[in-house]
């Protein structure tokens, strides 16, 4: 048996305001064995000598439940190209999914939901899926890597992204065809595209979307829908999906309707400022010209807002950085934290929808918690993130990569 007590740490669980002070925990082979008061511990546990027990000065730290990263692609490395990475060789894709997951446990994220990956032949395996789905079940029980939910590849309107990227209908019977296929290939939920060909405009109606959402929640499977306008927001919502991605043009009325029916929104506010610093640090127009700049802002603004009247309505916020099938990278999912109180949560809603509310939507009752009894997925960081959230980047030690 192996055994490490953490001692005399704060502990910040994203469900309360206030931190806990002075807390020790004890772990036993990778579970929590208690969690107690530093000043009345009890007994020592290498007291009868059964253990050998490593002790951790957690002093001035925080206790912080692994974190959930909810929109996010592994196999991408993002960046200012991160369109034209999608069509990179699968090797080099396998590749920086590998890198991508220790940037991810070394900045204390425990599970990442990929959202959509290229469906190629996967260099290992041999199977023509989604990449992430092989990434997955390779990273199943390995030491130092996270937990992976996939969604499989996008499922696109034809005309929207083309190329190996995605899986295209050009009729709802195609599309639903299309779904099931997903789910056959091993995908844990699906994401439905609705930005399409036409700006503006939804590329599914309601009525189309609904076979493919009843037909996942048969298999007890979640669909998410990809919505950077109001148009698809709208019919995502009014067909029932479980979740929205983005969210980046909502009103009253739908966000209403998500409080009602629980649908959870995933937000990705981070990439605005991803982009904004793109501007001061390539000459790329779409980030550096005035145009582009203008743009930029206005997005962000009206994604901002968008957030603002979610979270005013009641709707349940998990975070996400869309690393790599956006321009952020595997170890910023602490700046979208920052951008949630930056647009009017507390500190700690903010840090819980990057913890619990993350585990939720996953339907993974121990992903973002910490508990007695529960798996060692926590990491220190230096500060308090209820009062600042910019400590959620000074993690010094991710208890289950040890």
């Amino acid at each position: 048996m192996t055994a490490t007590l953490y001692r005399d740490g704060a502990l910040a669980d994203g469900r309360s305001d206030r931190l806990r002070l002075g807390v020790s925990i004890l772990v036993v082979d990778g579970v929590i064995e208690w969690i107690r008061p530093s000043d009345d511990e009890g007994p020592q546990p290498d007291a009868g000598g059964a253990m050998d027990v490593e002790i951790i000065d957690a002093s001035g730290s925080t206790f912080v439940p692994g974190m959930v990263d909810c929109h996010s692609h592994l196999t991408l490395p993002g960046g200012t190209h991160w369109i034209a990475r999608i069509d990179d060789a699968a090797e080099r894709l396998l590749a920086v999914a590998e890198h991508n997951g220790r940037l991810m446990t070394q900045a204390g994220v425990r599970w990442a939901r990929d959202v959509g990956a290229p469906r190629v032949a996967d260099p290992v395996d041999g199977q023509l899926r989604a990449l992430s789905l092989g990434v997955r079940d390779r990273w199943r029980g390995r030491s130092g890597f996270p937990y992976v939910r996939a969604a499989g590849t996008w499922l696109d309107r034809a005309g929207t992204m083309p190329g190996p990227r995605a899986v295209e209908a050009e009729t709802p019977d195609e599309l639903l065809t299309l779904a099931i296929g997903q789910l056959d290939e091993g995908a844990d939920f699906l994401k439905l595209y609705l930005d399409g060909p036409e700006p503006g405009v939804s590329p599914w109606t309601r009525d189309e979307i609904a076979p493919v959402i009843a037909a996942a929640h048969a298999r007890g499977v979640k669909v998410t829908a990809h919505s950077g306008t109001l148009a698809g927001a709208r019919e995502g919502v009014a067909a029932g999906v479980d979740s929205l991605e983005h969210g980046m043009e909502l009103d009253a009325e739908v966000v209403a309707a998500m409080a009602r029916q629980g649908t959870t929104l995933v937000s990705t506010l981070a990439i605005f400022r991803s982009w904004q610093g793109f501007g001061e640090t390539t000459s790329i127009p779409r980030f550096a010209s005035a145009e582009g700049r203008a743009r930029i802002l206005a997005r962000q603004e009206r994604a901002e807002e968008s957030v603002r009247l979610a979270h005013a309505a009641g709707v349940a916020i998990a975070t996400g950085t869309d690393f790599g099938g956006g321009s952020t990278r595997a170890n910023q999912l602490a700046w979208e934290v920052e951008c949630l109180v930056v647009v009017g949560l507390e500190p700690w809603e903010a840090l819980g929808a990057a913890t619990w509310r993350g585990g939720e939507l996953l339907s993974e009752p121990e992903a973002g918690v910490i508990h007695e009894g529960g798996p060692a997925d926590f990491s220190l960081v230096h500060g308090d993130p209820l009062s600042d959230p910019t400590a959620l980047w000074r993690v010094w030690h991710v208890a289950w990569a040890v």
